[in-house]
């Protein structure tokens, strides 16, 4: 899953097959590539928007030091870190358990957080009708009883290194497997019965409780410990610099109190979860779907890419009208409704309908200018918001300032911005007159972040 947002600056050598390396060869790359995990917590996708702890904190860092952000997600610990290590990522964004072990393979950041390890169990088939006195005892709270047990934990993770310690702890035998699935997917099948047990860390466990109260999380395994960043441990002295910088300021301010408390301690974590749209459960983005993908054909647009238009124009209210008077899904105006010969309140497909016929519209002017399809998508969208006659407009004055009339940014772009300016938006050329591009150009910018995600 992938994101890109803003811009770059100095001119570093490059190194190992042009793999950049440190902040300033990851400037003149123009992105910072990050790993995550894409799971309930660090990353996903929520009607149709990208949310997750690491990752808001990430854009957060990535705006503060002004670099574009690709996120990689990648639940497997092991090629996550092999992605570190090859130069393939910059960040591993995960959090990961600070140990001596992992301190020769990765150089940690500031802690982003703390955390225990705990056990996760199942609790009595019939636990509801037990009183809590009752159930603890049914409940595993000594860690001596732990002896002779399978206890699962994701391959590649700190769990297992802990385990083995307190095996030797108690003077017995823990048998501890280590498989290729991360915390969240263990957890499932301990509420299944797949499994009995299973070791991670406690703010994720406590999480997954909201989904599964059949489980128990309150078994310590570990005292509390420090969850960081990691970055590799060769060429990135500045960028772990500027990241420890960032962390230290970060984690005393309210923003971050709120961020943890959004996903660690939010009741509404269940509900996002189980709703139709939590896309790592089903795929989809909003309860027009099916209707998207029908118009996408139409358009011959990735149906991901028209959901991410919709998201950005109504966030899928198909009732909202604007100041202006756009009506629905695709805030189509009443007049290019008309001019379609559709009415465009009558029902949502309709208006989905009117939307996808601008579109082919708008491609009818695009298409003969532009022969590059990426560069076009850009013009297009533009024209969704601003009108094509305000993007015909800049790619004149672009063009007559010697500049790119069929690149979007860096050139027709920056000219959508000056129409603004009474001495562009006079010259005989234009023929539109006044606009304030701001709002347009960052519609393409943010709906073409979106369809990443």
């Amino acid at each position: 899953m992938l994101l890109a947002l803003l811009v770059a600056s100095c001119k570093p050598a490059q190194k190992d097959n042009a793999v950049a390396f440190d902040l300033d060869a990851i400037r003149e790359r123009g992105k910072l590539i990050a790993v995550t995990d894409f799971n309930s917590t660090d990353y996903f996708i929520y009607r149709g928007e990208p949310m997750g702890f690491h990752y808001e904190l990430l854009k957060s860092f990535s705006d503060q030091i002004g670099i574009d952000l690709e996120i990689v997600t990648e639940n497997n610990l092991e090629l996550a870190f092999d992605m570190l290590k090859t130069g393939k990522a910059d960040l591993l964004a995960k959090g990961l358990t600070v140990n001596t072990t992992r301190k020769k393979e990765i150089l940690f950041s500031e802690p982003i957080t703390e955390t225990r390890q705990v056990l996760v169990q199942r609790k009595p088939k019939n636990w509801k009708l037990l009183s809590p006195e009752a159930l603890e005892l049914r409940i595993i709270r000594n860690q001596l009883d732990l002896a002779h047990k399978t206890l699962y934990v994701q391959k590649g993770s700190s769990h297992a290194e802990r385990l083995l310690a307190l095996s030797a702890e108690i003077g017995d035998s823990i048998n501890v497997v280590e498989v290729p699935f991360e915390a969240e997917t263990l957890i499932k099948n301990v509420s299944d019965g797949e499994i009995d047990y299973v070791v991670c860390d406690e703010n994720v466990a406590l999480v997954n409780a909201t989904y599964y109260p059949d489980i128990d999380v309150s078994t310590p395994v570990s005292f509390a410990q420090s969850l960081a960043w990691g970055v590799r441990k060769n060429d990135s002295e500045i960028l772990i610099e500027e990241l420890n910088k960032w962390i230290t300021a970060y984690r005393k301010t309210g923003s971050y109190l709120l961020l943890y408390s959004k996903y660690f301690r939010n009741a509404r974590s269940s509900t996002i979860i189980k709703s139709d749209y939590y896309s790592i459960s089903t795929g989809k983005v909003s309860q027009y779907d099916d209707l998207i993908k029908e118009f996408s054909d139409s358009i011959k647009w990735d149906w991901r890419l028209l959901a991410s238009l919709i998201c950005q124009e109504s966030r899928f209210n198909a009732n909202v009208v604007s100041w202006a008077g756009a009506y629905g899904l695709m805030q189509i105006m009443p007049l290019t409704g008309e001019k379609f010969g559709i009415d465009i309140t009558s029902s949502p497909k309709n208006n989905l309908k009117a939307g996808a016929m601008y579109i082919n519209w708008l491609h009818s002017i695009f298409d003969p200018k532009i022969a590059d399809e990426k560069e076009r998508l850009n013009f297009i969208l533009a024209s969704y918001n601003a009108g094509p006659g305000h993007v015909l407009d800049a790619m004149k004055l672009a063009e007559k300032n010697g500049m790119d009339p069929q690149k979007w940014d860096g050139s027709v772009a920056v000219w959508l911005l000056k129409k603004s300016e009474p001495r562009y938006y006079n010259d005989s050329i234009v023929k539109n007159g006044y606009f304030r591009g701001t709002e347009s150009v960052a519609f393409v910018t943010e709906l073409l972040d979106r369809y990443e995600h």
